[in-house]
């Protein structure tokens, strides 16, 4: 039989043992909750960072259009610009066709009416 010297030891490791598991546990609890609470700063910064990014973009886009009414003008201004120049050219084009179509119209009809019978050069005569 054990000696109560012995059961003494014996219970007081049990002791010791359940002690060790307790703080096991609680050093397990506190490693998950600062994995929590890194993810969370994590997903804190990265929601920071995308609104940082966006912010910059608005700016830049901002900037950008600044730029391009002060250069170039507003897309409407670039719109009825580009409307003048077309027009302008489809009026240059009308006004070659009609000065050259009188001369086109005598050549094309020259070449048509001045037929040369003539033997093809692949033509081999007997």
């Amino acid at each position: 039989h054990p000696t109560r010297h012995e059961i003494y030891k014996m219970a007081s490791q049990t002791t010791g043992i359940q002690q060790l598991l307790a703080a096991e546990k609680r050093a397990a609890e506190k490693v998950a909750e600062a994995r929590k609470r890194k993810n969370r700063r994590l997903k804190q910064a990265k929601e920071e960072a995308q609104a940082e990014i966006e912010s910059y973009r608005q700016e830049r886009e901002r900037q950008f259009l600044e730029h391009q009414e002060k250069h170039m003008g507003s897309r409407t201004d670039i719109v009825r610009r580009m409307d003048e120049q077309t027009e302008q050219k489809m009026d240059e084009l009308d006004g070659n066709v009609l000065e050259n179509k009188e001369q086109v119209m005598a050549r094309i009809l020259e070449l048509v009416y001045d037929i040369r019978p003539e033997l093809h050069q692949n033509l081999k005569v007997n």
